[in-house]
This record gives structure tokens, C-alpha cells and sequence, in this order.
């Protein structure tokens, strides 16, 4: 099983109507030992920064053919603690509730769930403009994004806001 590395982060521009941005690398080794990196990142014009650091690792995990050892190393607590610390377990049995209300970003807390099927992954905290040099680069990437145009709406926040 390939080990790869997920570098990822986010970032909304502090501001829920975007510009918004999303940066992600994937560091995989090969037989030899040599490390290939594969950088993706992509700007959004409606969304939040949950939703974003959402995106980063989704963008990741699709990206990969086969099943690998991945860890993800995400300065979002909101994704990392999902799992480190079962919210993702408890919200499913309690159909995506959060005591009376529905758990927000339901759709892509399902498809992120549906990306990791065939991997094995592990999450990792790194605190943001301080942490890994690899989410440091995301964080860069995520930015650039955002400032970059034509953005992409993001379609499903869009249909949920009404």
C-alpha cells in the first residue's frame, strides 16, 4: 500500500461571500524512495472556510487511484477533530444531528467519507502560519486561488442557502 501525504488548508478570505480558495498537495514516495508531489488548488466565489477545508481534502483523497496509507495534515480542527474525536461517528448515528440542529456541510462530510473508503487515513493537526511547511504551501496555494478569476461557485452551498 503506496504511503502518501496530504497537505491541505483552506481559506474564505474571512468573508462567507468569497473570494474563497482551496490548496492541497500530495506527496507520494515511490519504490525507489523519491518523493513526487502533485499540488491542486481551486478558487470558489460563495462558500465558508469549513467548506473549504473540506474541499482541500476531498480534492486530495479523489485524486488518488489506489488505495494508500494517507495522512492528512489539515490546521483545521473543525476536519481533523471530526474524526480524531468521533463527532463524524456520532453524527451519523444520530442521522447528521447536532442535538435539535442538522450538522452544517452534510453533503460534503458524506462525500469525504465516501473518498476515504478505500484508503486508510489518518488526520493530523498543524497549527496554521505556524505549523508544517507543507500546509504552509497550502495555505499559500488556497490564497492564490482565491485571488485568482474567474472563481467557481460553490453549487451546493448555493442550493443550500435557500
Amino acid at each position: 500500500m503506496d504511503q502518501v501525504i496530504l497537505y491541505t488548508d483552506g481559506s474564505a478570505r474571512a468573508n462567507p461571500e468569497g473570494p474563497g480558495g482551496y490548496g492541497a498537495i500530495l506527496a507520494v514516495k515511490d519504490a525507489a524512495g523519491k518523493l513526487h508531489e502533485k499540488e491542486l488548488s481551486r478558487g470558489y466565489r460563495v462558500t465558508t472556510n469549513n467548506r473549504m477545508e473540506l474541499m482541500a481534502v476531498i480534492a486530495g483523497l479523489e485524486e488518488l487511484i489506489r488505495p494508500c496509507e494517507v495522512t492528512v495534515y489539515s490546521d483545521s480542527q473543525y476536519v481533523v477533530r471530526a474524526f480524531n474525536d468521533h463527532w463524524i461517528d456520532n453524527w451519523q448515528k444520530k442521522n447528521w444531528k447536532r442535538g435539535k440542529d442538522p450538522v452544517k456541510n452534510v453533503d460534503l462530510w458524506k462525500r469525504l467519507l465516501e473518498a476515504m473508503k478505500p484508503h486508510k487515513v489518518t488526520f493530523c493537526w498543524v497549527r496554521g502560519h505556524n505549523g508544517h511547511p507543507g500546509n504552509e504551501r497550502c495555505d499559500k496555494l488556497a490564497t492564490s486561488a482565491a485571488d485568482e478569476g474567474p472563481w467557481i461557485k460553490d453549487e451546493v452551498y448555493e442550493k443550500s442557502r435557500v
